[in-house]
């Protein structure tokens, strides 16, 4: 038997991101546990996870429960930054190792006081457009999925991601790992939320384009000095390569009313370069205007 059919992970949060890693894994033979809150977990429970990628459908039986009462091997971390600190109230059992794919730079920190006899390993996500249609089931409109290890990950932990159907790669130490995404991340995240329009609206548009290119050299200012040397160019290219009509999760959120990541991810970027000392004009501008669709949008 493989040794990832041998592991069992915990997926704390089994809704977009969370639900397509589960539905790889459990698909793969690992034994995967969803932690979920009540409503989710008595889907799970009756129906299992389905996942619609692309012209496909699966549907995955993974166990379920409310609270982690046993110990894993594995523990991803997948809900999103408003709701961690609830979330981590219904670990209630050991995990060897815990991967976040929380969006931001402020997360490892609570993680390792509340998690403190655990190895918490930076981890980020990305090259993935997925969304709840309800609970349970998951649309993912993206074909591959890429995630990031910082280098103390162990092989072990590699492999057994690498079941899942993702693309896995270990690099770099923790905070470079966290800024590569970050750096154009906040940006994004802020401009497609401000503007409700998709990343290729924005680049062809003179305005946005703009903004977000004066918001990148500033956000890649910011990782330089917090130790983490990127390049505007770089990034640039990247946001350049993005499919045309992805949008952003805080987008979608913050359209819809419900809590966005905002604050955790373009946010902490500001907060990061008020530490550090960095001007940054251009992101601030960029997170004011996303703060104001988030308050037209509740009323």
């Amino acid at each position: 038997m493989a040794m990832s059919q041998m592991s069992t992970v915990g997926i704390l949060g089994p809704g977009a991101v969370g639900g397509v890693l589960a539905v790889g894994l459990a698909q793969a033979g690992v034994r995967v546990i969803c932690i979920a809150r009540p409503d989710t977990a008595d889907v799970i429970e009756s129906d299992g996870l389905t996942l619609k990628h692309l012209n496909e459908v699966e549907t995955a039986r993974p166990d379920v429960t409310m609270e982690l009462a046993e110990p894993v091997d594995l523990l991803l971390v997948t809900v999103k930054a408003p709701a961690l600190d609830d979330a981590l109230d219904r670990v209630n059992a050991s995990a060897k190792t815990v991967v976040p794919l929380l969006n931001g730079i402020e997360h490892m920190q609570v993680l390792r006081d509340r998690l403190p006899d655990s190895r918490v390993v930076a981890g980020s996500i990305g090259w993935i457009e997925a969304w709840l249609e309800r609970p349970g089931t998951i649309v993912q409109n993206t074909p591959r999925v890429v995630m990031t290890l910082a280098r103390d990950a162990d092989d072990a932990t590699a492999e057994l991601l690498r079941v899942s159907r993702s693309e896995v790669r270990v690099k770099g130490g923790e905070a470079a790992v966290l800024w590569e995404k970050l750096a154009r991340q906040a940006p994004v995240a802020a401009a497609t939320a401000a503007s409700q329009r998709p990343i290729g609206d924005l680049r062809s548009d003179p305005e946005w384009r703009g903004r977000l290119e004066r918001a990148i050299t500033e956000t890649c200012a910011i990782a330089t000095a917090d130790g983490v040397p990127l390049a505007a160019q770089a990034q640039w290219e990247i946001i350049e390569s993005m499919p045309p009509k992805l949008t952003s999760s805080t987008a979608r959120d913050i359209a819809a009313g419900r809590p966005s990541e905002l604050d955790a991810i373009t946010g902490a970027a500001v907060r990061a370069a008020h530490r550090l000392g960095v001007p940054a004009p251009a992101l601030e501008d960029l997170l004011a205007a996303a703060e104001d669709a988030c308050r037209a949008s509740s009323r």
